[in-house]
């Protein structure tokens, strides 16, 4: 296939969407874990589609074995998490404009450098012929040519790599040695300084540690745990909550009946300590009005003995739908589902029948997600500034939406998985500010005083307390 053509068809699948797409990735171009990665990054710059989804969908190619598959998340990720540092050498040696190469090339050469800078048992060899081979198949010998030529320079003066300057420029030195976008580097070295940016990327760069939560609808914490030392799964407990351990088998622990029983879900403990802030208890009307995807709700019903009421409420159907089938296997059943938006709602029960009934409302905000970038790397380059202050808006309409279900002596807990200022303290104010019946309670009389800044709310760091960055809030009205 001729450049012209080529660049043609990568014009279509811009315009046509994944239908036209799946013409040119055939099952004969992707067919192994190197090549399926540069397929999952190229859709990943092209489209809106976030890189789990990818991932996921690759993982049931029949033609990948089980390393393949790993191999497959660790590159996918890796060159995500990596991706602005590995261009700033790309780019140094390519000849000519290296943001106009094709995108199959250009991704080929990052899954290349990725192995090479990063993964120290696969040879230097192994990471330069796949991709060789695979531009070879889609753009013949010549592209073929340069990806070889420019990669083999790269190894022979991996000792010599010339780096940015912090002199020059320390946002961007930063951001390039750290690989974030230079508008993130630059607000975090404004707010903590440059030190403690640092170590804000360096934890967000570190491949993430999975937790789950024990679901004690079902099993004790003292019987999972038997139950990992029978295994000889090596764990850790939780560092703030009992009932939380992570583990680095978490691929076995799935292919366990303890999974398919719904003995424990996936879960951070950052989100484990909005339940615990709620304080549910069981004969309570609780709403979550941003429910999806349900690991809140689980909890929040497990907390409450599966006992009460809790209305979850879900903007997308589908989203609904999997929160559905998780509640089942969970053995969750306190939980009533209401598919609608809050903002906009159109069923009953929130134009009318729940108004003014709910003891306790949890607000899960949508948010910026820049306190999970080390789970969810791609977010960095999803984002823009501007963002933040859109997100602003809706978390601050949801908030005062949120009102209206609430008794007149109601706590309302609002809740982000960001680290941002503006989506967190600044919407509380604008919010108290509004509604002077609410008051902020400690969340100190409900979970661990070290996760609790000095104005009483929960507020994480990824750097400072080694779990997901995010911010909680109790919010008390008095009648």
């Amino acid at each position: 296939m001729d450049n012209q053509k080529l660049d043609s068809l990568s014009s279509m699948n811009r315009k046509n969407g994944s239908s036209s797409e799946e013409k040119i990735y055939s099952k004969n171009l992707f067919e192994d874990a190197r090549s399926c990665t540069v397929k999952i990054l190229c859709r990943c710059e092209r489209t809106d589609s976030y890189l789990e989804k990818l991932i996921d969908a690759e993982l049931k190619n029949d033609l990948l074995n089980d390393f393949d598959k790993a191999l497959l998340n660790e590159i996918s990720h890796g060159v995500i998490r990596w991706m602005r540092r590995l261009d700033w050498f790309l780019n140094g040696f390519y000849r000519g404009n290296y943001e106009k190469c094709l995108p199959e090339v250009r991704n080929a050469l990052r899954v290349a450098l990725y192995q090479i800078l990063f993964l120290n048992k696969i040879p230097y060899s192994a990471a330069v012929n796949e991709a060789v081979e695979f531009i070879k198949r889609i753009h013949g010998e010549k592209h073929a040519g340069v990806v070889n030529g420019l990669l083999r320079t790269i190894i022979r003066t991996l000792e010599n790599l010339v780096w940015p300057t912090r002199e020059i420029d320390e946002v961007n030195y930063l951001g390039i040695v750290q690989s974030h976008p230079n508008w993130m580097v630059r607000r975090w070295i404004n707010r903590f300084g440059f030190d403690e940016a640092v170590k804000l990327c360096e934890e967000n760069n570190r491949r993430p540690v999975m937790t789950l939560r024990v679901n004690n609808l079902k099993i004790s914490t003292d019987e999972f745990e038997n139950f990992l030392k029978e295994k000889n799964l090596f764990y850790k407990k939780g560092k703030y909550l009992d009932n939380f351990f992570s583990t680095k088998s978490m691929s076995k622990l799935f292919t366990e009946e303890v999974f398919k029983q719904g003995f424990f879900s996936i879960q951070d403990e950052s989100a484990g300590l909005v339940s615990e802030l709620i304080d549910p208890k069981k004969d309570e009307f609780i709403i979550d009005l941003c429910a999806a995807p349900g690991g809140k709700t689980s909890h929040i019903s497990e907390l409450m003995g599966n006992e009460g009421e809790i209305i979850a409420v879900e903007k997308y159907l589908s989203r609904a739908e999997v929160m559905k089938t998780n509640m089942k296997r969970l053995g969750v059943k306190n939980v009533t589902f209401i598919h609608d938006d809050v903002c906009n709602p159109e069923t009953t029960e929130l134009k009318e029948s729940l108004i003014g009934k709910a003891d306790k409302i949890l607000v899960d905000a949508p948010c910026s997600g820049l306190g999970v970038l080390s789970k969810k790397p791609d977010i960095k380059w999803k984002r823009e500034p501007e963002d933040i202050l859109k997100l602003q808006t809706l978390q601050l309409e949801i908030l005062e939406d949120a009102v209206k279900y609430l008794k007149d002596n109601g706590v309302i807990i609002y809740s982000t998985c960001t680290t941002e200022t503006e989506e967190n303290a600044d919407v509380v104010d604008m919010f108290l500010s509004k509604n002077p019946a609410f008051k902020i309670e400690d969340a100190s009389n409900f979970v661990d005083s070290n996760v609790v800044n000095q104005n009483g709310c929960i507020e994480l760091f990824p750097h400072v307390n080694k779990i997901d960055g995010a911010f909680s809030v109790r919010l008390k009205r008095n009648p």
